[in-house]
């Protein structure tokens, strides 16, 4: 009897059950780390698929809508009994005299909101096929949920396409930054002396240089012909090239303490290469502050490519960006009180920013062997 009570006994001590725990579960648990992958993970599959989930493409315009506020969704026929949601076709008035446009329905020509509707045919990726979109409506009628720009483009699809090159430049520049900063300074801290001063010193020069301006100077020089393509690829490259160095000091910092491990020096025993030492057994103690830096640095690459496209020194239209769009709303400053939809790309971006970094401070907690240690 005493046996079976014995094995029927479960430790249920939260330490311990919080320790058997992984790192993602333990993130996962918290509710603030939850909603900002959630919404993370929205993002990227919008723009993964913004072609499906938008009435129009990247390149739809229609200058006869220009400017043209959000379109007003119907519930009710005109008898004021609920019926299927439409819209109706506006036309566009100007005044002369008070320079102003006026937007005017034509309860005449409306359309039903259609779900999974054909419409203009894209390639999701640039190579899967296909002409049905999520919601649409026919013409003359159009629907913009968030406006149309100066050129008649529809804001909400745009906002879609425009996260494709917002989001995309920090996971790019991670490809490029990480390797170089972590093999970099890896290798400075661990083999010391003479060669880690040079290293450093070269580090200190390269971080010396104003980012920022670097781009605008660079950027201006770019020929005037470039594609929004090219501009998006030398942008990755330039804030890669700048933005290593930090990151291989600190790694630096954390291998000079390492090396002094004891499983070190029983690589160096075994006879393995200082090389194949940093690799193998140095590198991967540092994998805690490599994976917490890596989700504050891409609101960092974010908030560059948004910047010089705000400038109009980077992505360049008919190509959109959020930055970009920002761009388009500042040029409507004076009466911005009155097309608050223009902000929805720094709205965004605001969003964005707050989810990488609240993801960030979760997982430097997650991660801290202090805070999920043997205690």
């Amino acid at each position: 009897m005493n046996a079976i009570s014995a094995t029927t006994n479960i430790d249920v001590n939260p330490k311990a059950e919080k320790r058997r725990r992984t790192p993602w579960q333990r993130l996962w648990r918290d509710k603030m780390a939850r909603a900002a992958l959630i919404v993370l993970g929205l993002f990227y599959f919008s723009a993964i698929f913004a072609d499906p989930l938008t009435p129009y493409s990247m390149n739809f315009s229609d200058s006869d809508v220009a400017n043209c506020p959000p379109s007003l969704i119907h519930i009710t026929d005109d008898n004021g009994n609920l019926c299927d949601p439409y819209v109706c076709a506006t036309t566009r008035s100007f005044d002369h005299e008070t320079f102003k446009q006026t937007f005017v329905e034509q309860p005449d020509k409306r359309s039903n909101i259609k779900m999974f509707c054909k419409g203009q045919p894209y390639r999701i990726l640039g190579f899967i096929p296909g002409d049905i979109h999520l919601f649409g409506v026919d013409e003359p009628c159009r629907i913009f949920l968030l406006g149309a720009d100066i050129n008649g483009r529809d804001n909400f699809s745009r906002l879609f396409f425009g996260a494709q090159k917002s989001l995309t430049i920090g996971f790019l520049g991670l490809l490029i930054t990480f390797p170089v900063g972590i093999i970099y300074g890896a290798l400075a801290g661990f083999v010391g002396g003479k060669i880690d001063n040079v290293m450093m010193r070269f580090a200190e020069a390269i971080m010396s240089i104003p980012t920022f301006y670097l781009l605008i100077g660079l950027a201006a020089m770019l020929p005037a012909g470039m594609s929004s393509t090219e501009r998006f690829a030398l942008i990755t490259v330039i804030l890669s090239f700048v933005g290593w160095a930090s990151l291989a000091r600190v790694i630096r910092g954390m291998v000079l303490a390492i090396r002094e491990e004891e499983f070190v020096y029983a690589a160096k025993a075994a006879g393995m290469s200082e090389l194949g030492t940093v690799l193998r057994h140095v590198i991967p103690q540092t994998a805690s502050f490599v994976i917490v830096s890596a989700t504050l640095q891409v609101p960092y690459f974010i908030l560059s490519e948004s910047g010089l496209s705000f400038i109009g020194l980077g992505i360049q239209q008919p190509d959109a960006s959020w930055g970009n769009m920002l761009e388009a709303a500042r040029q409507n400053v004076n009466d911005l009180l009155n097309q608050p939809w223009l902000l929805a790309p720094g709205l965004a971006i605001f969003i964005t920013i707050l989810c990488f970094n609240t993801i960030g401070d979760v997982l430097r907690d997650v991660l801290d062997p202090k805070m999920y240690g043997s205690s």
